[in-house]
């Protein structure tokens, strides 16, 4: 989820009137919601009718990411002496492998 739906769920309670979202207590320890540790990435959709705006699993299990070994270096020939530089290039690539393990939450706004 991004800050923006990070806030509006903050605000969320339970039956009991408890907060579901609960801040790290110690330095370093990431925020909790319902007990499960919260990632903020500003990629995902903010919250709105039909959005797909929190995805929620074990990304380790559901997202495979594929490397290749190899790595390309290219000299630039036409750079000025006495600097030369360097161009690298890696491929990496990834999808998601199981479909069981991450869902995405739609909201609906009324």
């Amino acid at each position: 989820m991004n800050s923006k739906t990070a806030g509006a769920v903050r605000k969320l309670k339970d039956g009991d009137g408890r907060f579901l979202w609960s801040d790290g207590l110690a330095a370093g320890e990431p925020a909790r919601l319902m007990g499960y540790r919260v990632l903020i990435a500003e990629d995902m959709p903010d919250i709105a009718s039909g959005a797909d705006a929190i995805a929620f699993g074990d990304f380790g299990a559901g997202y495979t990411v594929a490397e290749r070994p190899d790595l390309r270096i290219l000299r630039d020939p036409f750079s000025a002496k006495p600097h030369v530089l360097f161009y690298a290039t890696k491929r990496v690539g990834g999808d998601v492998s199981d479909f069981a393990a991450i869902k995405l939450l739609r909201f609906a706004i009324a």
